[in-house]
This record gives structure tokens, C-alpha cells and sequence, in this order.
């Protein structure tokens, strides 16, 4: 898009009207009482990712000083110049998962691979990089709280759009999800809920997302391509997921599996006019056959193999977005979160369009 920046090549905030522990998406007040809950130290992985970065915002702003699992320190992005402990290393290396979690009271689980050429790449990044993960906390920290931020792509897409119960058996239909679910697997070797909980949430979006910013950019132009036929989708605004993350991590929070998202499904052609409309625009809709997202997908997918990394369609992509409905039911678990019902999707809408609009994403 002309004029914009690259997302993927995008470094941290300019200023802290960006976003910034000097001014989080999540303010400290939102959140004291969990805060004042959550066992410490707190160590993260994904710190330095799209929720991972609010998480981080949050909680140095609330006056924690959080241990960042983070693969390159010269590479922070987001979290640039926060008061962290940056640790070196990945999920794939023991000693600096030793290192992060060693004596920490929390564990926040939120790195993982979202997109990969092979299955062989997810499993090694969702369910192995969770198992090592797990091991360290059994070896160095025995007594933390493991919150664990899994996906919805998880459980599967729902057969009907009222969604998916947590209890509701797992379907995955991905790659992706798939290799998620077998992190939720290892998880649960940890034995008593009471030391771990997982979160599954929907699609996410808000500020710093690359993924759903793609529908913002089409809304923007006008003009969206969406795959044929009725489809119901559950989203959560990344300031809600913040939220959950902290409520979860608060000691006296039940363990078990966590659905979040808004409570009420929207159909896809009217959440992508109600995105439009929350910038005062509209837009037209073109449905693309099954068949030829499909072809997008393997086209993606073959480019990826090339070395292209950041497709934002691949095979397995298009699996989980020719679903029917991408719904999960999320009223219980808000309840027993105590998170309420979270921000109204025209809000948040609005509030990622104007930061969108501030990087340069879009116009």
C-alpha cells in the first residue's frame, strides 16, 4: 500500500501516545486487583509480540518487572525500552527457559508459530516448544502458575454458530490448530489444575495486530473478499485478552480451559460493515468461491516453502477460513474470569482505526 509501513518490518513505538508502559492500552487501574494477586516473579514468553507487548505495557506500568523471554535482545520491538528482564534464547533452548522461569511465581505462555510451510514446523513450535517450557517450570519453578494462551483454532470450528463449549470435544481442522491442542496436551501433564489454566481466544485484533489488519486495509479500499456463503465468527479485542491473561494469573483464579472472546457472535458480512462504519466508511463485499481460496492457500503455501515468510494466506490458513463458524461460547468462562463482557466490537474497531492510522498502515 503506497505511503504505508511494512508491518512486519515495523520497530517499536515512536512516543508513548503509541502505546507504552507510560501509557498502556490496559491502564494499571483496569487491573490493580488481579495484579496485586498474581504471584511474582512473572516471567512471559511472546513478550515481545502482538498481546504479549500489552501484557508487558501493563504490568511495568503497574510498577512489575517482568522476565521477557526475547530471541534477539538487540530486537525487542515492541517492548523497546521497557523495564523488563530481557532473557536471550527460545523455546527450543533449555537454559534460557531455565533461566526465565527459575523461582517465578507466574509463567504467562504466549510465544508460539502462526504460520509455517510444514506441520513438522508448527508441532515443533506449538507442542514441543510447550513441553520444554513445562519441563523447565517442573525442574526451576514448582510451585508457579502456568497460564497458558492457546487458540480457539484448538477446539475446531463450531457446527452450528452458537459456539463451542471449553468441555466441548476438540475438532482442529489445521495444522495449526492441531499443534496447538498437543500444547494443551502437555500442559496438562503439569497434573492439578490448580497450578495451570489455559486460554483459548478467538481471532484478536486492536493495536499492532498484522493479521486482521489485512480486512482493515480492504475495508479501507472499499472493497473485502470474503469466502461464500454464511459464516459466524467470535473476536476479542486485545485489551480483553490482556485482562483475561491477568485474572488468570491471580492466584485464587480456578484453573482449567478459558474460552474468551465477546459474548454475542456477529456474522463475518456484518462485522466487516460495522469495521467500516467505526471509521465512518462502507464497503462492499465480493464472495470468493471455496475453490479459489483454496488455490490462494496453496499458492501461498508454495511461496512460503520458497521463502517467503509472511504470506498472509497459506493452505492451512485457507482450511480455517473456509470453516463455517469460527464461534465458541464464552459467557461462562467471562464469568468465572470475573473480566465481564469486554469492549464492543465497534469500540475497539475504532480505537485499532486510528492507531492503524497513526503507523501508516492505513490510510
Amino acid at each position: 500500500m503506497s505511503g504505508s509501513t511494512d508491518p512486519a518490518s515495523a520497530s517499536a513505538p515512536a512516543s508513548a501516545s503509541d502505546y507504552s508502559p507510560a501509557n498502556p492500552l490496559v491502564a494499571p487501574s483496569e487491573v490493580a486487583d488481579w495484579v496485586g494477586r498474581v504471584p511474582r516473579p512473572v516471567a512471559i514468553t511472546g513478550g515481545t509480540g502482538f498481546v504479549g507487548s500489552h501484557l508487558v505495557d501493563t504490568l511495568c506500568a503497574a510498577g512489575l518487572r517482568p522476565r521477557v523471554l526475547v530471541r534477539d535482545p538487540d530486537r525487542p520491538r515492541w517492548i523497546d525500552g521497557a523495564a523488563v528482564d530481557p532473557v536471550a534464547g527460545s523455546l527450543e533452548d533449555e537454559g534460557s527457559l531455565e533461566e526465565l522461569v527459575r523461582g517465578a511465581g507466574t509463567v504467562v505462555h504466549l510465544a508460539g508459530v502462526l504460520r509455517a510451510a510444514r506441520a513438522d514446523d508448527f508441532d515443533r513450535g506449538n507442542r514441543v516448544g510447550t513441553a520444554n517450557l513445562v519441563e523447565a517450570i517442573r525442574r526451576s519453578a514448582a510451585d508457579a502458575r502456568l497460564v497458558h494462551v492457546s487458540s480457539l483454532a484448538a477446539a475446531g470450528p463450531s457446527p452450528d454458530p452458537a459456539g463451542l463449549a471449553p468441555d466441548d470435544p476438540a475438532a482442529p481442522i489445521s495444522d495449526y490448530g492441531r499443534s496447538k491442542l498437543a500444547g494443551e496436551a502437555e500442559v496438562a501433564t503439569l497434573g492439578d489444575d490448580r497450578s495451570w489454566c489455559i486460554l483459548r481466544p478467538p481471532a484478536v485484533y486492536g493495536p499492532r495486530d498484522t493479521d486482521i489488519l489485512e480486512f482493515f486495509r480492504m475495508a479501507g479500499r472499499g472493497v473485502a473478499a470474503i469466502p461464500a456463503g454464511e459464516r459466524w465468527l467470535t473476536v476479542a479485542f486485545v485489551g480483553d485478552v490482556v485482562r483475561a491473561v491477568i485474572a488468570a494469573a491471580a492466584a485464587e483464579a480456578p484453573g482449567g480451559l478459558y474460552h474468551l472472546g465477546e459474548p454475542a457472535p456477529q456474522r463475518l458480512d456484518r462485522l466487516l460493515r460495522t469495521m467500516a462504519a467505526a471509521d465512518g466508511r462502507r464497503v462492499r463485499l465480493l464472495p470468493v468461491p471455496p475453490a479459489a481460496v483454496t488455490a490462494a492457500g496453496l499458492a501461498g503455501s508454495a511461496l512460503q516453502r520458497l521463502g517467503w515468510r509472511r504470506m498472509p494466506l497459506t493452505l492451512d490458513k485457507s482450511r480455517e477460513l473456509l470453516a463455517r463458524h469460527w464461534t465458541s461460547r464464552t459467557v461462562e468462562s467471562l464469568e468465572r474470569l470475573g473480566v465481564g463482557d469486554g469492549t464492543p466490537f465497534q469500540r475497539g474497531a475504532e480505537v485499532a482505526w486510528q492507531w492503524y492510522r497513526m503507523m501508516g498502515w492505513v490510510r
